[in-house]
């Protein structure tokens, strides 16, 4: 059986057939062996075609292709005209190598051609990858290797880029530099203490909080110069009048050592930095929040968006992270205390970074582990639904935080929770009836616009619809009955007509006695013809039938008797 070889070079689609394998017999370790004589190998496998690509865009397009396992029309034509036919109902008499399965599968499944990938497949494939400018001639030195380099390129670009809003890797910085603030501010904080402390130690125990510390000794900086008109003040930092009195109480008997104005000035630098650093650090989480909320709302929901970040950042993405099972997600960050147990065969870990979360926090000491892996449970689906999930909403992590409470519940008073599908349905529901009332809400202006025009034409057209009747209305009162009968239609007449010599046969049938009876018809008819000149000749034919029909039934009951 014939064996070609299909090559995908950075400049083009590639055929080589392979001869002489008999010699070979197929074994990898002769393969292996011929590969690096060039005399040799050639002998084997020599080029049948090559196709190149029209443009660097192209060879993107084709290389994306390939590595997604989706045979292009180029591809196609290259192997169709390129390789013999295979005739229906019948077995091919020839092989395509390809290196990827995938590829191969996809044009087994289209053009009908046998394709094969193994070992021996590979090791005639990088020989051809080795010796491929040999087999090429009208190839110049060093432009294989710019086009390997200007694929390799755009190629990784391509792979880079994806929706910018939904870049997980910024939460991952974000909340490494956040850990990282909080240590660098504690550690800042606690220098200013200590360094001001110097000066003024009555401080330390009056203002506890680190930022606010770091204020009122920037506004400071002497104790001797602080008096009572400083109160105001004090009291618009501190937030209370009567720490400000104590603040300025405390300064007139102060223990401290009095400071240079160079030191008092360092000092000042210092306490000054620390509160860009804390101002910095609350707009950076207020960064975080809003990126845990497009990238992954029902994770930051459910557990919060500190915790969420951590999840995300220690697992090393949202994809990473959703791949992952409860029971890994649970000890996620306790990777130290679970191996240490293994090896030393105690207890495992019960939780890792969901240990910050306020649900373990909750739940009594004999059920945090119990809490724990529920809520490991529920941040997986949680985390699914955001990575893979086109839309972004909250309704899903709100659901699934409201069933962790009833989880709590249960556990402390034992009322029995929802079950999951339930609470999934509602889910559901919410979300469409969210997307119904924004499609409501979203109606076009031209729309409406359209719609006023339409109603008023309909408005405009009724009335005059309305006038057209008035005036007919009016036309029998001032008209002669010839005038009415001009608005009638042919068809009417011709239904008269028929009408009126259906009651000309049933008077002669009847006789002189409905004779009698049609002259009493007659003089209702004139009775009628007062009250309303349009049914002149309207009323006059249904009256007469319906009396000789009265009257058919008469004579036939009396020859029955």
């Amino acid at each position: 059986m014939a064996l070609f070889l299909l090559y995908e070079s950075a400049s083009g689609y590639a055929l080589f057939e392979a001869h002489g394998l008999d010699e070979i017999g197929q074994n990898t370790e002769a393969v292996r062996s011929s590969v690096s004589d060039l005399n040799r190998f050639g002998k084997v496998v020599k080029l049948r075609s090559f196709n190149p690509f029209t443009s660097a865009l192209d060879a993107l397009k084709q290389c994306n292709a390939v590595s997604e396992g989706i045979l292009t029309d180029e591809l196609r034509t290259v192997l169709e005209t390129n390789l013999p036919k295979v005739k229906e109902g019948k077995k091919a008499k020839f092989s395509l190598g390809v290196s990827d399965p995938k590829i191969g599968s996809q044009i087994s499944e289209v053009t009908k051609i046998p394709c094969q990938s193994n070992d021996f497949v590979n090791e005639l494939l990088r020989g051809v990858r080795l010796h491929f400018n040999k087999f090429v001639g009208d190839l110049k030195p060093g432009d294989l290797e710019k086009a390997q380099l200007g694929l390799g390129h755009s190629y990784s670009r391509a792979k880079v880029k994806f929706n910018v809003n939904r870049v997980d890797n910024m939460v991952i910085q974000a909340i490494f530099l956040l850990d990282t603030l909080d240590k660098d501010i504690n550690s800042f904080s606690m220098r200013v203490r200590e360094w001001y402390s110097w000066h003024f130690p009555e401080l330390v125990k009056i203002v506890n909080d680190n930022y606010l510390y770091a204020k009122v000794a920037k506004y400071i900086e002497d104790k001797a110069k602080l008096s009572e008109d400083n109160i105001p003040a004090l009291t618009d930092i501190v937030g209370d009048e009567d720490k400000a009195k104590e603040i300025v109480e405390a300064a007139k008997a102060s223990m401290g050592q009095d400071l240079s104005p160079v030191d008092l000035i360092n000092v000042h630098q210092f306490a000054q930095r620390v509160m860009d650093l804390s101002e910095y650090r609350r707009k950076l989480y207020d960064y975080l929040v809003s990126k845990m909320n497009d990238i992954a709302p029902n994770l930051a929901s459910l557990i919060g968006e500190v915790v969420g970040a951590r999840l995300i950042s220690h697992a090393g993405s949202l994809t990473n992270l959703a791949k992952c099972p409860s029971s890994t997600l649970q000890i996620l960050g306790a990777e130290k205390a679970l191996f240490r147990a293994l090896k030393t065969r105690g207890n495992t870990p019960k939780y890792g970074l969901i240990f910050h979360s306020s649900f373990i926090g909750r739940a009594s000491a004999r059920n945090k582990g119990r809490m724990a892996r529920y809520l490991a449970n529920k941040c997986s689906i949680a985390s699914r639904i955001d990575c893979f999930s086109e839309r972004g909403t909250t309704a899903f992590g709100e659901k699934l935080r409201e069933q962790v409470e009833e989880r709590l519940d249960f556990y402390d008073k034992g009322v029995a929770p929802r079950k999951n599908i339930d609470v999934m349905k509602s889910a559901l529901e919410s979300v469409v009836n969210k997307d119904t009332e924004t499609d409501t809400q979203e109606v076009p202006v031209e729309a409406s616009g359209k719609k006023d025009k339409k109603k008023k034409k309909q408005k405009a057209a009724n009335v005059d619809e309305a006038d057209e009747m008035a005036v007919v209305d009016k036309a029998p009162e001032t008209t002669n009955g010839d005038a009415v009968e001009d608005h009638k239609s042919e068809k009417k007449k011709k239904k008269e007509k028929r009408k009126l010599e259906q009651d000309m046969e049933l008077d002669q049938a009847v006789g002189d006695s409905a004779a009698g009876d049609q002259d009493g018809t007659a003089k209702k008819k004139k009775k009628k013809k007062t009250k309303d000149k349009r049914d002149d000749d309207d009323g006059e034919v249904p009256e007469a039938v319906t009396e000789t029909k009265k009257k058919k039934k008469k004579s036939k009951s009396k020859d029955a008797e």
